[in-house]
């Protein structure tokens, strides 16, 4: 397999809603496996195929859970449901991060559980269900398949924080692009 170049903060790729994957073919088990060896590569909990330049709905992730083996898996065209209500934003205890915005994570209050619904590999139905860490995986990777970067969800001085480190890494001119999508171009890759 492949470890492939993750695309950061900015590449339209991440700005743009992914398409649902029709048919699994080789081609998707080849990019399932490398998203796979990427990830791990990288030290992530998750990684959604735009995050390797690929604008189909396909998310993997291998998420620690208290008490138990890593939750770790495939989803395929999948459907977010958030549940419970958001507690207060705890900057201590809401950090997220991204291995697409690297080396910064800054605080976003997340719902305390989540439920994705979506296929496996081999077509068959797949519900994933968690909280906590978990939870924050499964909406994180949603997101990016809805074309959404976990800092377009900051707010307040901490989005700030995040266009000023955007700023110092040299990712301004890109952020320009989708702090205001409408001048952004969809790319089919």
């Amino acid at each position: 397999m492949t470890v492939r170049e993750i695309t950061v903060l900015g590449h339209q790729a991440l700005h743009q809603p992914t398409k649902r994957v029709r048919e699994v073919t080789e081609d998707i088990r080849t990019l399932v496996a490398d998203m796979f060896d990427t990830m791990e590569a990288a030290e992530g909990v998750g990684l959604a195929a735009n995050q390797v330049g690929v604008r189909l709905r396909i998310f993997v992730y291998d998420c620690p859970v208290p008490d138990g083996p890593n939750a770790r898996g495939v989803v395929i065209n999948p459907t977010l449901e958030r549940l419970g209500t958001p507690s207060p934003l705890d900057e201590e205890e809401d950090g997220e991060g991204c291995l697409s915005v690297p080396g910064e994570y800054f605080p976003l209050a997340r719902h305390p559980r989540a439920r994705v619904t979506g296929t496996d590999l081999e077509g068959s139905p797949v519900v994933i269900e968690g909280e906590g860490l978990l939870a924050r995986c499964l909406q994180h990777e949603t997101d990016h398949l809805d074309g959404t970067v976990y800092v377009d969800r900051l707010m307040g001085p901490i989005k700030a924080q995040a266009r000023q480190a955007a700023l110092e890494r040299g990712w301004a001119d890109r952020l320009v692009k989708k702090w205001n999508p409408a001048t952004t171009k969809a790319e089919d890759v």
